[in-house]
């Protein structure tokens, strides 16, 4: 099983180093993992002038899996578009066609103290946010910035086709029928003609699964449901602007973005794991960047893409149970608790791993 290890920009090369040792530990005793890394986002671009190289987008799409830091500095914002690191990344999610985004949300028993809500509207969430990846605004043309009538004009384009919509509801609906059969479709079909396609369409695929209740919940609504009552929900699916939006809010359940893991599949389940957190380049190389939402990206990864189901167990158990002994890192750090570094809460997890898998 060969596994691109794309660390990227900031804090990724240091909490998918952690991520690494992790595989390495629950692969212990059983098959081993080819791991081959390579450069994406600034630190590609700094030495080749391009955020996704070509060595790179082709080492992923031979791998069997990807796992993926973070891509983009403070710097990249000041160059094009196309040249900036995180537009390496959007590059190799449209070459690959990764279109299924699963963002799951879960809230840590360990960890309810750490949310700044209210234990009561927190306990008991077990939701996941289903973002379509490869289409919506972030992809539509026109674009650009031009000059009109004298002053500068930013034109985006939303747009999705029926088949983009169709087939990220089908997995939206095949993650329900796992679940607890409940689906929720996110759009703004009261203003957007691209949500009012959205809707029909989501509606329509929901007649052939009769066993998943469907509701539609408007974005602006859904921010505040999201806080209000959570464990309402199940599965969410919606399209790309808004569910960079939403899961980002919905990390805040779980009591940092540090821990959200994610996965992006395409239609053969191959896909790319990461962490939602981003680069995080504020507080990159000071050891404090929290490493378990990429290592629970990992464990993503040997369930979806190298169907190790039983070697996913084994890590986001061993996530539990360092959680449960007291530790943590800064972002969800809580009085009477054992701070540890990134590095040092890699160790702890890869020791709990070593403890579990012998």
């Amino acid at each position: 099983m060969h596994i691109a290890v794309l660390g990227g920009d900031g804090i990724g090369p240091e909490v998918t180093a952690q991520a690494v040792k992790a595989l390495r530990a629950v692969a212990a005793n059983g098959p081993q993992f080819e791991m081959t890394e390579a450069k994406i986002g600034d630190a590609a671009y700094d030495t080749t002038g391009d955020p996704l190289p070509e060595a790179t987008a082709q080492l992923a799409e031979k791998a069997d899996a990807i796992l993926f830091g973070a891509a983009g500095t403070y710097e990249s914002d000041l160059r094009p578009p196309a040249q900036r690191g995180g537009h390496g990344l959007l590059r190799l999610r449209k070459r690959m066609d990764l279109f299924a985004n699963f963002r799951p949300v879960f809230a840590f028993p360990e960890l309810i103290g750490a949310s700044t809500l209210r234990r009561e509207a927190i306990e008991g969430v077990d939701l996941v946010v289903l973002r379509e990846l490869t289409g919506d605004i972030y992809f539509g043309t026109p674009r650009g910035i031009h000059v009109e009538n004298g002053e500068r004009v930013g034109i985006n384009t939303m747009r999705y086709s029926e088949s983009e919509v169709r087939r990220v509801a089908h997995a939206g609906f095949k993650a329900a029928q796992k679940r607890r059969k409940k689906l929720c479709s996110v759009d703004k079909a009261n203003v957007l003609e691209t949500s009012l396609l959205w809707r029909e369409v989501v509606t329509q695929v929901g007649l052939e699964y009769p066993d998943v209740e469907l509701k539609h919940e408007y974005v602006d609504a859904m921010a505040m449901l999201l806080v209000r009552k959570p464990r309402e929900f199940d599965v969410i699916v919606t399209g790309n602007i808004f569910g960079d939006i939403l899961s980002d809010a919905a990390a805040m359940l779980t009591g940092s973005i540090g821990m959200l893991p994610s996965a992006s599949l395409n239609a053969e389940s191959r896909g790319l794991f990461e962490p939602v957190h981003g680069s995080a380049p504020d507080i990159a190389g000071k050891d404090i960047a929290n490493p378990l939402a990429s290592i629970l990206s990992a464990a993503m990864m040997l369930r979806h893409s190298l169907n190790k189901p039983e070697m996913a167990d084994r890590v986001e158990s061993a996530v539990r149970r360092v959680l449960a002994e007291g530790y943590r890192t800064a972002d969800i750090m809580e009085e009477g608790a054992t701070l540890l570094g990134t590095d040092a809460m890699g160790d702890a997890v890869a020791r709990e791993i070593a403890r579990l898998t012998h």
